[in-house]
């Protein structure tokens, strides 16, 4: 599969895994599957995509938001496992959007994480999900997503 070739290809890089931001593990592994903290959209521990949608920022830049999540849950991923390509399959994703009250399209944003884990995975990229509208993430970030994911060993 070669998920690290296939984001080269797409232009993109892993971000540095950032440490924790409070008193908790990154990633948990439990059997073959592994639990993974909620992932902002920051890069160097620095939020990147800022706001509210449906207020002042778009869907299409919240689905930004939501990419990055994705990208650090990754970077999370080969931080733990070394390789990406031991990855099965997602099995659920929860993710939340910072929105305006009566923004209803938070599916649509967190869309922006699942579209980018379909294009490396396949439908292995394609976990059970909810999605949440919020008034507040940490940083101001417009995403935060949680993951379990499960791996093989080879």
């Amino acid at each position: 599969m070669r998920v690290e070739q296939k984001l080269r290809e797409m232009g993109l890089e892993l971000p540095e895994t950032a440490a924790p931001a409070g008193v908790y593990v990154l990633a948990r592994r439990v059997g073959n599957l592994i639990y993974l903290a909620g992932q902002t959209a920051h890069l160097n521990g620095v939020v990147q995509v800022k706001g509210i949608v449906g207020k002042d920022l778009t869907v299409e830049e919240g689905q930004e938001g939501a990419r990055l999540s994705a990208l650090n849950i990754l970077s999370v991923l080969k931080t733990e496992l070394g390789d990406l390509d031991k990855v099965r399959q997602f099995v659920q994703m929860i993710g939340y959007v910072r929105c305006a009250d009566e923004f209803g399209s938070y599916t649509g944003v967190v869309d922006g994480a699942s579209i980018l884990l379909r294009e490396l995975y396949g439908e292995a990229g394609l976990a059970a999900r909810m999605t949440i509208g919020t008034n507040e993430l940490p940083g101001g970030s417009v995403t935060e997503i949680m993951a379990v994911v499960e791996i093989e060993d080879r």
